[in-house]
């Protein structure tokens, strides 16, 4: 810890263990927490994001969770934006931040930074890019993709939907390719930090076994219920960044669109299982992508986890 303003990165897939294994170290006395993630920023979204109880919030306090409603928009910009002010904050006050959560797009602009000027997120752009994928398929808004950005193209696949979006978006907005502006853009990295970054990376099957649980108490927990609430509180609709949160478009869906049959309720249940898993799928693939650019201690084990860092910074 004799690097000056250090900053501990605890990355990992959702269902790794890694928010309790931050809390842990909270316990030390000279640590802070900062969420990195992009759901838990949402008022009034609890259950299906596994936000930490009120109690928990109490006794190990998250900043950057409860920051906004499900109706507005919070940006990997805006993150860096608020996380790097909150590490200064920290490390006037004689502690060490610790930023614990699985979106790794948060964890990617904060180590490499972001292309400025930029321009935001346009939520009526995003809805007609997704309104033509509804129509025609994600094929044919690939290749639109590909006629404009040919560089986005070779990077991207048809897979890649949120990021063939957002380069969709800033041709729209600019007219111009986002490889182009991306290549001219100088980027704002914060080199006044010396990151720390963990990984825990569990095995899939034991992954995917405490997938299953987590979303077995989050049904046992009255999920449904949550998105009754929200739905009679916000003016929802599935094109909303909140509600492209794992488990609340399938339960956005179900309530809305469908008959609400135990056959449908199954369904459901089994959709936003298999999009969980999917999303750990992703961040799988985040992480190997950054640990090409930065180096990153890995773990495989909670055990494993709780020994290394308690060495390093107990």
């Amino acid at each position: 810890m004799s690097n000056q303003l250090p900053v501990i990165n605890l990355m990992g897939p959702t269902a790794s263990g890694k928010t309790a294994l931050a809390c842990e170290l909270y316990e030390l006395g000279h640590f802070e927490l900062i969420s990195v993630d992009s759901a838990l920023v949402y008022q009034d979204m609890d259950i299906g994001t596994a936000k930490p109880s009120k109690a928990e919030q109490t006794r190990y306090p998250h900043h950057l969770i409860d920051i906004i409603t499900p109706l507005e928009v919070y940006s990997a910009a805006q993150f860096v934006e608020d996380a790097c002010a909150l590490i200064d904050d920290m490390h006037a006050r004689g502690k060490t931040p610790i930023l614990v959560g699985g979106t790794m797009l948060y964890f990617k602009a904060l180590l490499e930074g972001l292309s400025s000027n930029l321009p935001s997120a346009d939520y009526a752009v995003r809805a007609e890019i997704e309104d033509k994928a509804a129509r025609e398929g994600w094929e044919a808004v690939y290749a639109e993709l590909c006629a404009v950005d040919a560089l986005a193209g070779q990077k991207f696949k048809v897979s890649d939907k949120q990021r063939i979006i957002r380069a969709l978006e800033v041709f729209k907005l600019t007219g111009q390719p986002i490889t182009k502006l991306q290549a001219e853009q100088p980027k704002n990295v914060p080199y006044r930090y010396t990151f720390h970054n963990h990984a825990l990376l569990p095995d899939r099957v034991e992954l995917h076994q405490r997938i299953e649980k987590r979303l077995e108490i989050m049904w046992s927990m009255g999920f449904l219920n949550e998105v009754e609430r929200l739905i009679e509180k916000y003016d929802l609709d599935e094109n909303l960044p909140s509600m492209r949160s794992v488990g609340y478009r399938q339960a956005l869906e179900f309530l809305k669109k469908s008959d609400k049959s135990l056959n449908k309720k199954q369904e459901m249940e089994d959709k936003a299982l298999f999009a969980t898993r999917q999303l750990a799928k992703r961040q799988y693939t985040w992480l190997r992508s950054l640990q090409e650019s930065h180096k990153i201690q890995t773990y495989f084990t909670i055990k494993q986890a709780q020994e290394n860092l308690r060495n390093c910074y107990g």
